[in-house]
């Protein structure tokens, strides 16, 4: 091999990584549109969400850490789907992980979330979306307290707090 199919080569492999890495891939709501019960039209979607909310349950954005007012929410309760109200998570299994972000350690039952693999920004993590609607909630580790272990780090403009009538 001669000095200029080696800096060639090279030079191909980061343009095409540096593509890889900022071209937006269909997310996985997109990419399973039609599959979930709960189904609206891109446009339906827009008006029925905040723009922040929209852009993490459709978009598979992230909201900045610290903001959510959901931090601060301790009472009774279910934590749901803002896109489609399906409880997702119980507030006795929320706690405080110190990342920026609502974090629990289960989901309120074994149906009410669903989990892809997420390779996003050169790592490989566990996305965690909304079974009925397929929207985007976090991603899920396995760093949590008892009894699970896992930590399901979520958006919390991607869930509305329903508190527990007396």
């Amino acid at each position: 091999m001669n000095r200029r199919n080696v800096l060639f080569g090279g030079t191909a492999v980061m343009v095409l990584g540096a593509a890889a890495w900022t071209l937006r891939m269909p997310g996985r709501a997109e990419a399973a549109e039609g599959t979930f019960a709960v189904q609206f039209t891109e446009a339906e979607w827009k008006s029925k969400l905040s723009p922040q909310s929209y852009s993490v349950l459709r978009e598979e954005g992230t909201e900045r850490p610290w903001t959510s007012p959901l931090l601060e929410e301790h009472r009774d309760g279910s934590f749901n789907c803002a896109g489609c109200d399906l409880p997702l998570f119980d507030a006795a299994t929320k706690f405080e992980s110190g990342t920026g972000w609502p974090s629990f350690y289960q989901p309120i039952n074994a149906t009410a979330v669903a989990e892809t693999v997420d390779n996003s920004f050169g790592m490989t993590r566990t996305e965690v979306h909304c079974s009925r609607c397929g929207g985007h909630q976090g991603h899920v580790f396995p760093d949590g307290p008892k009894p699970t272990g896992l930590r399901y780090c979520i958006n919390g403009v991607a869930l509305n707090f329903v508190p527990q009538s007396a």
